[in-house]
């Protein structure tokens, strides 16, 4: 029997819980029922982990309280995505029972992971069953039923864990979503996946060297400086999307050529197209060889060196702390180098790389505002996954934060474009902001990351996906057919102001020619095209 746990045994715990989400990141991924390309669940619970782990291997604490605090002050601040921020806001609770214990009983850890739970529930505006929420309740209370009567604190947590996988079960009962879908809660499959590996570790059956993390990292932050450029073989890190013209040829020529011009060579593939990610000196000709099977949708090629002398760069740079030279800054959360540039001429006084699949940190955006020369900082996400992280850096920093809760970029765009720092107070600036946003009407075009049957629509990975304000339109091998359903729905809106904005994959004239259709559908919209550059949508379509 186990009584009390002390500070190389629980920082142990917490090692083998990030592992074990970085090995199970992508089961918990797949968990997500929506198939647009998004920040997904197990990656940013992962990513948000491993801040906290890399922060415990590097001042390995000497008491529990200590753990629990550097846990979770790093967690904060790499809290990644809604998931990670409920998680950090678990780990907030812990520390602050277990503050000043040298070790822990069965009692304190009860009491610590009820009041995580109580911290998570406060922070959420409108907290929804059949999530993370329930599962972490549903487990801490169960915990705190056992430390009424029992001591062994093995048994407090296989208790807190069996009610955990239970509760976990019923979240498909819980959220008609998921039921529809028949899978249950990801953020909630994650919290059971961090109980599973802290109790395996506290009976001996693993440690952190258990994992096999030979794909992956959990550090986030490697030591780059200690890598030589040398030991890179194959320079340019090369990934692109074909759509096949043949579903039925076999793609095995194809991959012992890449593997013989390359290394690190992943292809994977649907009956519609194929992705593929190498290594090599010769991305064009792996592009060339690979046009054979069908045409190139999508490309993304970067040199490793170039960004290994960046990182290390960046990794010996002190975060920078601006003061404050006016009233009012601001601090937008974009991908892509048009939309960065159409930002900063709006007035944004820094960017924050990220957007959907790259969710920002808390601690990304907070090293923004900080480096904003304002007393208050006006913060735009423009993503529904950000605005958590986002609301984090409030109590973060000395300046006045205000958070315009934006979850699009036109609603960011039209927020910006209605504040005037110049004549107006504090108060005005966020009331008109939060009044533009509201007049918006976000399209999206983008496509299938997975196979999914959603709303009625039976979706193939790969698949053109249409969106209207989030709700899915539906799915196509034709974007021509989605814009033409969009128009359909756009009517109905009757929108005075049509603005296309076109990634980083869209051609100017393929652009145009989707201006020219959605103006012919609704003639009495003013019409503008903006090369936004973004990632993973194809276009973006503001209607006001």
């Amino acid at each position: 029997m186990r009584e009390t746990i002390d500070s190389a045994l629980f920082t142990d715990m917490l090692l083998c819980a990030a592992a074990a989400l970085e090995v199970n990141k992508q089961p918990i991924n797949e968990l997500n029922v929506f198939p647009v390309p998004d920040g997904d669940t197990g990656t940013n619970m992962s990513m948000t982990m491993g801040a906290g782990a890399a922060e415990l291997i590097r001042k390995r604490p000497s008491s529990v309280g200590d753990v629990a605090k550097c846990a979770a002050d790093a967690l904060l601040r790499g809290a990644r995505g809604n998931s990670g921020v409920i998680l950090s806001l678990l780990f907030r609770g812990l520390a602050k029972v277990l503050k000043g214990k040298e070790t822990c009983d069965a009692y304190d850890f009860a009491l610590a992971l009820n009041e995580g739970v109580e911290a998570a529930y406060n922070a959420v505006m409108k907290p929804a069953e059949g999530t993370i929420l329930t599962v972490s309740r549903v487990s801490a209370a169960a915990a705190a039923d056992f430390a009424e009567t029992g001591t062994d604190i093995e048994l407090l947590l296989s208790c807190a864990l069996e009610s955990a996988r239970e509760a976990l079960t019923q979240t498909v009962n819980q959220n008609p979503v998921l039921k529809k879908a028949g899978v249950v809660d990801a953020g909630g499959k994650g919290y059971v996946v961090i109980l599973e590996a802290m109790l395996a570790s506290l009976r001996g059956e693993v440690s952190p060297d258990s994992y096999d993390l030979s794909a992956s990292e959990i550090n986030e932050q490697a030591d780059f400086a200690n890598f030589d450029t040398g030991d890179i073989t194959f320079a340019f890190d090369t990934v692109y999307i074909i759509r096949k013209t043949d579903s039925d040829k076999p793609l095995d020529k194809l991959r012992a050529y890449l593997d013989s011009i390359g290394d690190s060579l992943v292809i994977s593939e649907s009956d519609e197209i194929f992705k593929v990610h190498v290594h090599t000196n010769i991305p064009g000709d792996a592009l060339t060889e690979s046009q054979k099977y069908g045409t190139l949708e999508l490309a993304k090629i970067e040199n490793m060196r170039f960004q290994h002398d960046e990182l290390v760069a960046a990794a010996g740079a002190e975060p920078e702390v601006s003061q404050p030279e006016k009233e009012f800054g601001s601090v937008v959360v974009c991908a892509g180098e048009g939309m960065a540039s159409l930002f900063t001429e709006l007035g944004a006084d820094r960017i924050v790389t990220g957007g959907q699949t790259m969710n920002p940190s808390t601690e990304d955006i907070l090293n923004a505002i900080e480096a904003t020369p304002a007393a208050v900082v006006f913060v735009f996400p423009n993503n529904k996954n950000i605005i958590m992280a986002a609301e984090q850096c409030v109590p973060l920093t000395e300046k006045r934060v205000v958070i315009i809760p934006t979850t699009t970029i036109p609603q960011g765009v039209s927020a910006m474009l209605a504040m005037d720092t110049f004549t107006q107070t504090e108060e005005e600036i966020a009331e008109a902001a939060r009044e533009a946003m509201k007049s918006v009407h976000t399209a999206l075009i983008t496509y299938a990351a997975r196979d999914s049957d959603f709303d009625g629509y039976e979706i193939k990975s790969g698949e053109y996906l249409g969106l209207l304000d989030g709700a899915l339109l539906g799915s196509s091998q034709s974007i021509d057919d989605l814009i033409l359903k969009l128009s359909e729905k756009l009517k109905e809106l009757a929108p005075e102001f049509l603005t296309v904005y076109y990634g980083e994959d869209v051609s100017a004239g393929d652009a145009e020619a989707v201006g020219e259709l959605l103006s012919n559908e609704l003639p009495s919209a003013e019409m503008s095209i903006i090369n936004g550059g973004q990632p993973v949508y194809y276009y973006m379509i503001s209607a006001e």
